[in-house]
């Protein structure tokens, strides 16, 4: 029983290679067209971003920074000033310094804190539209965070080490990416399709299929000619009359 299932699940795979081979250059458009319509979309529909990045160094005292308890703390504060970061006190000053039009809600969305393991460093992440404004924002955030720091928490506040710079280059969408998703999936709605098709397919064309969907075996069959088909009748050379003499 288990290797007549074997050789079903064999043969229905074997349909189904065919049926997708025979479909192949449906298959092929329908892959041009998705790959077509992604390009287009990101192109024309998407709006590009810009990232631009400034890092910052959290110290517990001015003077010292190898002492293993200064490292202890500075990596505690981090977390603490990741928080204070993106506060509302925070972000809308920045939104007040330089005017932009949008509120403390989509900005925060915009800004991103990472923290490498184990370390001081906190590095602040703007993302927008115009890669000028990128770069003032993620300046402006930072120079804010340093003075709400030494204000609210009484102590060394963050230094900026590095600055924000101007991209050039847009962080995303990524067009290339966007194409090569519309290709796979004008792909598999395709071999969806043609792999649906032929599971529902109930028709019967062969010997084996009467045996399958009805049940019944088969006791005999009629060759296939080509002649029959057609409906052409091989013509027979007709003999000449003798000539008289």
């Amino acid at each position: 029983m288990e290797k007549r299932q074997n050789e079903v699940i064999e043969i229905d795979l074997l349909e189904l290679f065919y049926a997708l081979k025979k479909q192949i250059l449906w298959i092929i458009l329908a892959a041009i067209v998705g790959g077509t319509l992604a390009f287009a979309g990101t192109k024309l529909l998407m709006t590009p971003m810009y990232e631009s990045t400034t890092t910052m160094l959290v110290l517990t005292k001015e003077t010292t920074l190898s002492s293993l308890a200064d490292l202890q703390m500075g990596t505690q504060l981090t977390n603490d000033y990741e928080i204070l970061t993106v506060s509302r006190q925070v972000l809308e000053r920045v939104i007040d310094d330089l005017n932009l039009d949008m509120e403390y809600e989509d900005l925060k969305e915009n800004v991103q804190i990472s923290n490498p393991s184990d370390s001081r460093i906190m590095e602040i992440t703007v993302t927008y539209p115009s890669p000028k404004m990128a770069k003032e924002i993620v300046d402006d955030i930072a120079a804010v965070t340093s003075e709400f720091i030494g204000d609210k928490m009484e102590g060394v506040p963050p230094k900026i080490i590095d600055e924000g710079e101007v991209p050039d280059h847009k962080s995303s969408p990524s067009t290339m990416k966007n194409t090569a998703l519309g290709i796979l999936l004008g792909i598999v709605i395709s071999c969806g399709v043609v792999t649906l098709y032929t599971v529902m397919d109930d028709t019967v064309k062969s010997e084996e299929d009467i045996e399958k969907y009805l049940g019944i075996p088969t006791l005999a069959s009629v060759p296939d000619r080509k002649d029959y088909i057609t409906g052409k009748k091989k013509k027979t050379k007709k003999s000449k009359p003798a000539k008289k003499r």
